[in-house]
């Protein structure tokens, strides 16, 4: 990656003040960049970019640094003219405009170091080279290639400024990061969204926020590395302020496309020959569920269904609801519905009160698949946060990471189907070496009795406690004494799982600052964070066996 070296930037940047919270900034013609200071305990500073006409292209909302800096972020200049900085707060207890630190340490460059400088930056989850990232978007396959889009803030490390960012990878494992995709623009932000692929185009579809939220549509003639929005745009609207996150597939029965929607508390489902002319066909989710939150970022879609003894029993629907807040132990997290799905309606099979978790872990929420995943796999990606505190967590140069990919199926337990979660074979294939200590990225297999407790700990204290109970049939982590837990309440805490039957052998993938635990057969999924201060070297399992294994 390109490197900037700050002591051959530019001189001190001299501002225009035009008032107490009011200044311009004549940008550089000849650099690529202008490398903006932010300091993330300040308030917003709202940034009007004005062309050679002095025609308004774009607007940012960066906190501009004021008395320290946490980091630099880059806007590339593209023969724009001006900055119209409109700060906000009280200035009277932040002094003069002029003497904003930002003046001192902004600086024009051709280059942007995009270097690692983070203790907790994983070795082998997706995360952006840097910025601010939530929901995963728009996600298909193509061509041997996996295309993951993503909520993105290119102007600092917490949510504004809503992008696509994309990343595209070969396996699951190794990204590579790929030019913006999508910026705003005067219908609103660029909210979540899903992408189809159709012949030759691939077609995104996303959420324009502004004023009001309405679905918007863009064509792709280059697998999805460039777009063209619709002349047509919005192509769907509606009278409700919570109206977003399309999420679009082909049903062939119908010949038709359908789009399913997250609407306040419930689903709306669209239908359309065209891709243009959308027809609502119906709504579900009153009474069904958790509602403890508004409902976001849905998905639809048929599994098979497996049998104990491994053998397809037909097949059935699956309605995936992300929720914020209420989530089993607060804030976001995946509920999902079982039923069917007849090209207009869909139907819950379970009682309305029942609620299911796709994940009984803190930090899985915004779960979707990829479209036209090979072998008809069902493979999904999660944000692995939670909007507790995913503003807070104890990075600066990037925040938050996606989930390994898992792939997805269906079991009964007693009288309802669920869905199973396991990792998706590309995680077997990283599986390396054996090692006899736990590492900072590892894989840890532990065969499992009917009462298993394994602790991960380091030489600091910091400790990560598991316990298995198949009387119970409970599994649980305990995160309060992992690390930094100070930066939320709301961060430390123990998650529990329901097993659905006994665990055999469990499958735990740490990464740096995140242990995500499955049961191998596919009946629980849990995904924490955490933050020690240096990596767990220590495993101790009482009642089970552990192999660990590196991730290459």
């Amino acid at each position: 990656m390109a490197v900037m070296t700050l002591t051959m930037a530019q001189a001190q940047v001299t501002p225009l003040v035009l008032g107490e919270k009011h200044t311009m900034l004549r940008l550089e013609q000849g650099k690529k960049y202008i490398l903006m200071p932010v300091q993330e305990t300040e308030e917003i500073a709202s940034i009007a970019v004005l062309d050679s006409k002095n025609d308004m292209v774009q607007r940012l909302n960066v906190k501009l640094a004021v008395d320290r800096v946490d980091y630099w972020v880059p806007y590339e200049l593209r023969g724009t003219r001006l900055f119209d900085i409109e700060f906000h707060g009280d200035r009277r207890q932040k002094g003069a405009v002029s003497e904003f630190v930002c003046w001192k340490e902004m600086k024009f460059s051709n280059t942007f170091d995009t270097a690692n400088r983070e203790h907790f930056r994983p070795l082998y989850h997706h995360t952006p080279l840097y910025g601010w990232m939530n929901d995963p978007n728009g996600m298909f396959y193509k061509d041997g290639v996996w295309h993951l889009y993503y909520q993105y803030n290119p102007y600092g490390s917490q949510w504004e400024n809503m992008h696509w960012g994309h990343s595209t990878s070969k396996d699951l494992l190794h990204w590579e990061a790929q030019p913006l995709t999508f910026e705003p623009d005067w219908l609103g932000s660029i909210f979540s969204g899903s992408c189809i692929t159709n012949g030759n185009e691939v077609v995104a579809f996303y959420t324009s926020a502004g004023m009001s939220q309405t679905q918007s549509m863009a064509v792709s003639k280059d697998n999805g590395r460039t777009f063209k929005k619709y002349e047509g745009n919005p192509v769907i609207t509606s009278d409700k302020p919570d109206f977003r996150d399309p999420n679009v597939f082909w049903y062939e029965p119908t010949k038709r496309w359908v789009m399913i929607l997250a609407v306040g508390q419930e689903m709306q489902l669209y239908s359309s020959a065209d891709l243009k002319a959308w027809k609502y066909e119906s709504s579900f989710g009153q009474e069904y569920g958790n509602h403890g939150g508004v409902w976001e970022c849905p998905d639809l879609f048929e599994l098979p269904l497996t049998s104990a003894k491994g053998q397809t029993e037909g097949k059935k629907w699956v309605l995936v609801c992300n929720i914020n807040p209420g989530g089993p132990f607060g804030g976001s997290a995946t509920q999902y519905f079982v039923g069917q799905f007849d090209g207009h309606k869909f139907t819950c099979e379970s009682m309305p009160k029942v609620t299911k978790w796709m994940d009984y872990g803190k930090d899985h929420y915004a779960t979707v698949s990829f479209y036209n995943a090979p072998e008809n796999r069902r493979v999904v990606l999660a944000w692995m946060s939670n909007w507790q505190y995913a503003n807070q967590v104890p990075t600066k140069q990037f925040r938050s990471a996606n989930s390994i990919a898992r792939d997805l199926g269906l079991f009964t337990c007693g009288e309802e189907t669920y869905v199973s979660v396991v990792p998706s074979k590309e995680m077997l294939a990283a599986r390396g070496a054996k090692l006899k200590k736990p590492t900072e990225a590892c894989e840890i297999v532990i065969d499992m009795k009917n009462q298993t407790e394994i602790v991960l700990s380091n030489a600091k204290g910091e400790q990560v406690t598991m316990t298995y109970d198949a009387a119970k049939q409970t599994f649980a982590m305990d995160r309060t004494k992992s690390g930094d837990v100070s930066f939320s309440e709301a961060f430390p805490c123990v998650t529990e799982a329901p097993t659905y039957g006994n665990i055999k052998q469990l499958r735990l993938f740490i990464d740096r600052c995140s242990i995500e635990a499955f049961d191998a057969d596919g009946k629980m999924a849990m995904t924490n964070l955490v933050f020690p201060s240096e990596p767990y070297n220590t495993i101790k399992v009482k009642g089970g066996k552990a192999t660990i294994y590196e991730i290459k």
